[in-house]
């Protein structure tokens, strides 16, 4: 049985003041039914009456009025020193019979919508600023410093356990309820104050990365483990993240998703969104070993799964449109096995196929991330020893215009989509990166390497004799032309690659020799 308050300091007196209204009433009548004052302010107490709540006005019992459209209303020592009055303390119980203070023993209070309100387009900085609280997060904090006697309830979430323990104990709440409640207050007012601070700086445009960085991200779910089975693992989501993601996905078929699934569907979704064509993308092992786009997403699905069908074998694979009947058909044949699927959507029929007609059907997870639209600026963050790396994600776009070939040897006019779509590709790729690319489809990849000229020989391998005709496309410059050889003599007939080594003469001087067309991007894309 747990200890409960003693009887004499059980909760007779609560201050409700809410923007979030949800559950409110019911609560409230809870809280009425075992015999608690309530006290609140205008558009909570409306609220409540409207429902036959007897509730007690703030303004009243300070006799101090409401003022400046509300920004002034429970900021007052009637009210601060009724929570946070200690209840074992004479002088303090003293203080409050001389300034006729009475004693809140609990707070319910959540906050203006701050964040709603600036994620909303076209919302003018005075409609953020009147979004600031500041009576809310003091009552909470007040509240939450003082729960040796005081339970502060911050969440619609929260209610039913709060209100069960009154009603079980008679009057009282547990300590250990109140320790938990006064934690996940001020986790509350901390992840709030941030937001403003985050809307502050972008507003301000002051410098890149700020002198303090906090993260908020809310629990969404525990995982079974994480990438081994001795590990254990979350996934958390950003609280406004609005942005089509593998996080806010809805998981319409299968069983959940794991930690190394999560990471090869977010990679897959990536991949597959950066085109603007219909694309597939499939992913093993957090590299790609098939990607591709073409005139109809079935067609991008059947080379995605030939680019290496070994490797893509128990791979997860990614699309940028909705996965139709056609595509269900082509991802069903036999001899595949797939463990999971990313899309927007996916046609009711294609479903059907999915989970009835390949042997895996039951196994298989489908990932509905709903409309991609724009990608929301993000900061890549990862964690060292006493610290982290912070910087901006690598989404610098291709500017066409700033490459340049580099060879006496000219781009053939039919290579330049597969150009482009090989410079696309080696971004998303372990360095060293290689990637070999022909018909806008990945057909070799050398990913992860200590030595450029050895990821240059995997990738071959994988392509074998498709590597005639290919596009070559590089992370990063070559030191040396020993990839160039090694890449003529596989067939490739074109090579993208950032530029700027020493070396870079004699790396042209073997393009031109081996009459392979070399274009320079001026941009690198290591991903370690």
């Amino acid at each position: 049985m747990p200890e409960f308050q003693r009887s004499d300091s059980k909760i007779r007196r609560a201050i409700i003041s809410c923007s979030d209204k949800m559950g409110l009433v019911d609560f409230a009548s809870g809280l009425m039914a075992c015999g608690v004052e309530i006290y609140s302010t205008g558009g909570t107490r409306k609220h409540l009456s409207d429902y036959g709540i007897e509730c007690f006005e703030v303004s009243q019992y300070t006799q101090f009025p409401e003022m400046m459209d509300g920004r002034v209303k429970t900021l007052h020592p009637k009210i601060f020193g009724g929570i946070l009055a200690r209840r074992d303390i004479p002088s303090d119980l003293a203080s409050m019979d001389v300034e006729g203070i009475l004693a809140f023993d609990l707070v319910v209070v959540n906050l203006y919508p701050f964040e709603a309100t600036v994620a909303r387009p076209g919302v003018t900085r005075a409609e953020a600023i009147e979004q600031i609280d500041i009576g809310g997060p003091s009552l909470i904090r007040a509240a939450a410093k003082n729960h040796q006697y005081v339970t502060v309830v911050t969440r619609p979430e929260q209610y039913s356990s709060v209100l069960d323990e009154i009603e079980e104990s008679g009057g009282g709440t547990t300590l250990a309820l109140r320790r938990k409640l006064a934690g996940e207050a001020f986790t509350m007012t901390c992840h709030y104050d941030q937001a403003i601070s985050d809307y502050f700086r972008r507003e301000s445009n002051v410098g890149e990365f700020p002198a303090h960085l906090t993260v908020r991200l809310e629990r969404k779910g525990q995982l079974r483990y994480g990438e081994n089975p001795h590990q254990k693992a979350a996934v958390y989501r950003y609280p406004r993240g609005s942005s089509a993601s593998i996080v806010n996905a809805r998981h319409i078929h299968g069983k959940e998703l794991s930690y190394n699934n999560i990471l090869d569907l977010d990679s897959a979704l990536t991949i597959a969104r950066s085109f603007h064509q219909p694309a597939a993308s499939c992913i093993k092992h957090n590299n790609p070993c098939g990607s591709a786009t073409a005139t109809t997403l079935a067609a991008a699905a059947l080379k995605a799964l030939n680019g290496d069908p070994l490797s893509a074998f128990g791979g997860v694979i990614g699309f940028n449109r909705t996965v139709d009947v056609e595509t269900a058909e082509v991802l069903a044949e036999p001899n595949r096995f797939i463990e999971a699927i990313v899309a927007p959507d996916f046609e009711a029929g294609a479903v059907g196929i999915l989970t009835t007609k390949p042997k895996w059907r039951d196994n298989v997870r489908l990932v509905q991330v709903g409309r991609l639209g724009e990608v929301e600026p993000e900061l890549a963050i990862r964690f060292v020893s006493g610290g982290a790396l912070v910087q901006e994600a690598d989404s610098l776009p291709a500017f066409h215009s700033q490459w340049r070939t580099v060879t006496k040897t000219p781009v053939d006019d039919r290579l330049w989509e597969d150009v482009a779509f090989a410079w696309e590709m080696v971004r998303h790729v372990k360095s060293n990166a290689i990637v070999l690319c022909r018909d806008t489809a990945l057909v070799g990849v050398g990913a992860g390497q200590m030595s450029r000229v050895d990821s240059v020989e995997i990738s071959i391998k994988k392509a074998g004799e498709r590597a005639i005709g290919s596009v070559l496309a590089s992370d990063a410059f070559f030191p040396f032309p020993d990839s160039i050889q090694a890449a003529s003599q596989a067939g490739v007939v074109a090579i993208i690659q950032p530029g700027g080594s020493r070396r870079d003469d004699d790396v042209i001087a073997a393009c031109d020799r081996l009459n392979i067309a070399m274009i320079f991007t001026g941009a690198r894309h290591f991903k370690h």
